[in-house]
């Protein structure tokens, strides 16, 4: 008989989740339970979903108010119902309204006015669906209340907020957190009455005692109640179920783009490849999924068009049909990827296709898709929920109970609460940890899109967020259970450096013909190419730049397509925590070792890896050949690998079965726990082969634009933000590959980075400090009027204040002028601080500028380095050049070779560092430095050289430690580390007087 409860999606104001209600509520011996959370509908099919299993029927709703004020409650007659609220909402949250006191006339939903409402309206005239709301507190004034005479209206309106006093303590401090209130502050008038709990049968019963017919028309109108979404495992699934319209224009549609396909892919096309296409053409349309093949088409045809570049991976890659509609480039026959891991008659999960475009493309992409497919509200982002974690718990927490800044700073960073901390920080402490993992607001997924046959409403009410995309207000998990699966749309910064580099090689290069970036078949044949990879020499390349991934390269020998594709995977968490990365590799380097260590059954169901679990399909055929699992229960154990689906009760019932299952086929009990752990590892880290294999082609368009095209890729990597490194590594890269690098030119360089010929400008957008609108007049004018031809030229046509000017001259943009950068820099500073700084307009007559007699000025190679360190962050000489005392030897990492197992002292410049825990749960560090040479020098830090040594910033830092080599890698266990000083500068020294 409870019409009015809320989940802790109430966000900032409820206090348990839609599980806890439903657990209370069987508790209490609620047979119907509705769920009305304040202006949200998150918890709704979740809460749908799971109430058959606390034997409870399910009414949906939504309690409509402005801040705490509550104004009405609205209960869902039927799912109908549920889509009028959803979309009144929607109208209101989006456009950022206040909701008005008088509910709207719903056609197929119950409205409960409370009684204080309708006193306060002064409402007398009732719909047939509206009623007035009476709680305990009211009945003893009901009688002699104006609106008595309309007790044929009144149900039983108590809200269920809280279990107890600790929840009621907590939805105080959220309300004190959402008003940005101080706690001892916060008006009575936004918290809610610590009485709003489950209420026993008897009670209400023995309070309603002289009006038995309210408590009989509340449970009449939950009756009346009835919401139903189909979770089922075979459920139909709700997506746009067609391209045109007509399914029979549909399949006529996808039958001729894999016709035309197949020519364009297959040099020939064998009875292999057209039964492969017929069989998932059968199981596409048999599942209902022709339209999501063409939706998927319908993008990346739009991005083709716009000369947006994509790539199409995860599992979709494992499908021929994706392949001949150009949504992926990875040719599954060539990798005996098999459809099933992406689509198989057992799976009642949706298929899933990850299609990356480049970060400054992917908005565009998404428009098209609300343009093309939004109509009557079927297309939405998926929501995320962000909750409260630890430290900023303590902060916003701090600040209801008033502490000063500083203090809250201190304590945020505390992980554990100390004995002397007083009363007030202890609170902090404790509800900080209470409040861990609540939603604390919705956020939207990175990159979800939903395309729904029945408009959106139908299942949730929408924000608005910043960016102007309408978001469904559930998450991907519900999304999927019932049976809305997702389009991932991904920003990448890879492609960007592909598309730009394009552009670059063109104006750089434009006597060369025009470079077909999707011939990555002949990419995977060159030695060039594959040459660079067993090398490691893959800086600035997409996924395979990184430390990790160079050493795995080199312990690997990596020369080949197919080589790459086991890496892109073997370097993920899963494979290498479950020890089989090191695995892997000793079984590919030693055929004997295969031999020797692999079981039978592993071996046979994954030769190509040597018996080694690598790739998440490689999760389905253990389960299915070893443990003896159905491939729809396989499919659940590599779905359960996931993080978010590992509580659920059907991965712990097929884990259950896995083990049993090998125990019946008598393998021994240690190798059924090995291999239980090595799937239990991969824990959602592991690729799908075709995701693998996706990588593993962008990889080679990268390495096939810096074996042929480096000086210009790497512009292009500059431009795009890098990658794993910082700017300076891939300005020396680019040096170590030919290029001259300049500061920023004043009158060649633009925002971005430029080439000419081998000549690298920087681009202004390094400049620290330059502001983007001064970038930008700079280059306007300069395009609109000419070269800038002096200082003074240049201060009569750009508008500029002296502390951006100072940037530009301290840089060197100047010094085309022949004239020294303190001379300028002073006559600047004069010109700009005696005269008003005015709108520039182009002079009818030029005046002869006023010129000044200067002391000569000079400024030294150092100074203009220190003026790069602070404006650019790196300085663009040889770092070795800035260290004050003199080196002791001259190694460079060549000579590691000569150091195996020995000590050697060695300079190198830090590049990066990653920090990891040892299974003790000690920190231990890797480092990556450069020598002077410029080549690179690998370290490990054991937890004891951490302690003593730590790391201290960038610079140069002197390395002592025993040379290890590892299949073909070398490495220092670093026993000593120190960082030497720099030269200091000059500017800054103090002359010492007598």
């Amino acid at each position: 008989m409870f019409l009015n409860c809320h989940s802790y999606f109430s966000l900032r104001y409820g206090t348990f989740s839609e599980k806890e209600l439903l657990v209370l509520g069987k508790k209490h011996g609620q047979l119907v339970l509705a769920l009305t959370d304040i202006n949200n509908t998150s918890a709704c099919m979740s809460f749908v979903r799971q109430a058959p299993k606390y034997g409870i029927r399910p009414v949906v709703g939504i309690d409509f108010r402005n801040g705490a004020k509550q104004l009405f409650v609205a209960l869902a007659q039927n799912n109908e119902g549920f889509e009028e609220m959803n979309e009144y909402l929607t109208l209101h949250s989006t456009e950022k309204k206040e909701l008005p006191p008088l509910a709207p006339d719903f056609q197929n939903a119950f409205i409960v006015y409370p009684l204080r409402q309708v006193q306060e309206m002064g409402k007398t005239d009732f719909r047939e669906n509206e009623f007035i709301g009476i709680d305990l507190p009211d009945l003893k004034y009901l009688h002699r209340s104006a609106w008595f005479d309309r007790l044929h209206r009144m149900v039983f309106l108590h809200p269920v907020s809280f279990r107890h006093q600790l929840d009621f303590n907590i939805h105080r401090l959220l309300r004190a957190i959402d008003n940005n209130e101080l706690l001892s502050r916060l008006p009575l008038s936004e918290v809610g009455s610590p009485e709003e709990k489950f209420l026993e049968p008897a009670e209400v019963e023995n309070a309603f005692e002289e009006y038995p017919e309210i408590l009989n028309r509340t449970k009449e109108l939950l009756e009346r109640c009835c919401i139903h979404f189909d979770f089922s495992e075979n459920r139909p699934h709700q997506n746009l179920l067609s391209y045109f319209g007509d399914r029979k224009k549909d399949k006529e549609l996808i039958r001729k783009l894999c016709k035309e396909g197949l020519t364009k892919r297959y040099e020939q096309v064998t009875d292999k490849i057209l039964q492969r296409v017929e069989k998932e053409l059968e199981i596409i349309e048999s599942k209902d999924y022709i339209a999501f093949f063409l939706v998927n088409w319908d993008i990346v045809t739009y991005a083709k068009s716009k000369g947006y570049y994509h790539v199409g991976r995860g599992s979709g890659a494992n499908s021929i049909v994706a392949y001949l509609l150009g949504i992926t480039d990875v040719d599954p026959i060539e990798l005996d990827l098999y459809f099933e891991r992406f689509m198989n008659l057992y799976r009642a999960n949706p298929p899933d296709f990850d299609i990356d475009f480049s970060s400054r493309d992917r908005d565009d992409v998404t428009r098209h898709i609300f343009d093309r497919f939004g109509k009557q509200n079927r297309v939405a982002l998926l929501a995320t929920y962000n909750t409260f974690q630890y430290s900023g718990a303590v902060r916003e927490l701090g600040k209801v109970f008033g502490l000063p800044k500083s203090e809250i700073d201190a304590l945020s960073n505390l992980k554990k609460p100390e004995k002397s901390r007083d009363h007030i920080q202890k609170l902090i402490f404790k509800y900080a940890e209470l409040l861990i993992g609540r939603p604390n607001q919705l956020s939207v997924h990175s990159s979800g899109i939903i395309i729904s046959e029945k408009p959106l409403y139908y299942f949730s009410a929408m924000d608005l967020p910043p960016k102007g995309f309408s978001t469904v207000q559930f998450d991907m998990e519900i999304a999927e259970d019932v049976g809305l699966f997702k389009y991932d749309i991904l920003g990448q910064r890879g492609l960007g450096k592909i598309k730009d580099s394009l552009g670059i090689i063109r104006e750089n290069r434009p006597e060369l013909p025009l470079i077909d970036i999707h011939d990555v078949k002949t990419f995977f044949k060159d030695p060039k190419i594959n040459q660079q990879i067993s090398e490691a020499q893959c800086i600035g390349c997409f996924y395979v730049e990184s430390p990790a991934m160079r050493m795995l390269l080199r312990k690997l020998r990596v020369d080949n397509y197919l080589g790459l594709v086991a890496a892109s995977s073997i370097i993920r968490p899963g494979v290498a925590k479950s020890g089989m990365m090191r695995e892997y590799i000793l079984r590919h380097r030693d055929p004997q070792r295969t031999k020797e260590r692999a079981h039978k059954v592993m071996l046979d169901i994954m030769p190509e890896t040597y018996g080694v679990m690598v790739y998440q399909e490689d999760v389905i055929k253990v389960a299915h050949y070893f443990a003896g699992l159905s491939l729809g229960e396989a499919d659940q154990l590599r779905r359960g690998m996931s993080g978010k689906y590992r509580s659920r009760e059907e991965f712990a019932k097929v884990k259950q079965k896995f083990i049993d299952n090998c125990r019946q086929k008598g393998i021994e009990e240690s190798m059924i726990h090995e291999v239980w752990a090595q799937t239990e590892s991969f824990a959602g880290y592991a690729f799908a082969k075709g995701h693998s294999a996706s990588y593993a082609v962008e990889s080679y368009q990268s390495l096939y634009l810096k074996t042929y095209f480096p000086l210009e890729y790497m512009v292009a990597v500059l431009n795009n933000g890098g990658g794993f490194y910082r700017v300076e590594t891939y300005i020396h890269e680019a040096r170590m590959m030919g290029g001259v690098i300049h500061v920023p030119h004043l009158n060649i360089s633009r925002q971005e980075t430029i080439i000419r010929g081998n000549h690298i400008y920087l681009g202004f957008q390094h400049l620290h400090g330059l502001d983007t609108n001064i970038m930008n007049a700079i280059v306007k004018e300069r395009q609109q009027n000419g070269d800038y031809k002096s200082l003074e030229d240049f201060l009569e046509r750009v508008t500029i204040g002296p502390d951006q000017i100072e940037i530009l001259l301290r840089i060197g943009s100047f010094d085309f002028t022949g004239v020294n950068k303190r001379e300028l820099l002073w006559k600047a500073l004069y010109k700009l601080n005696r005269e008003p700084v005015r709108s520039i307009q182009n002079p009818l007559f030029k005046v002869k500028t006023k010129q000044f007699d200067l002391p000569r000025m000079a400024s030294s190679k150092m100074e203009d380095t220190f003026d790069q360190i602070e404006l650019l962050g790196f300085p663009l000489c040889d770092p070795f050049e800035l260290i004050q005392q003199e080196t002791e030897n001259v190694y460079t990492a060549a000579d590691m070779l000569t150091f195996i197992n020995q000590t050697m002292t060695i300079y190198g410049y830090l590049v990066t560092t990653k920090n990891t825990k040892t299974s003790q749960g000690s920190s231990m560090q890797f480092g990556t430095f450069l020598d002077r040479t410029g080549h690179w020098i690998d370290t490990v830090h054991f937890p004891p050289v951490v302690k003593r040594f730590p790391f201290r910033g960038k610079g140069v830092y002197k390395l002592t430690g025993n040379v290890v080599a590892e299949f073909d890698f070398l490495c220092l266990e670093v026993s000593e580390m120190r960082k030497l000083d720099y030269l200091p500068d000059a500017r800054y020294q103090v002359e010492e007087t007598i």
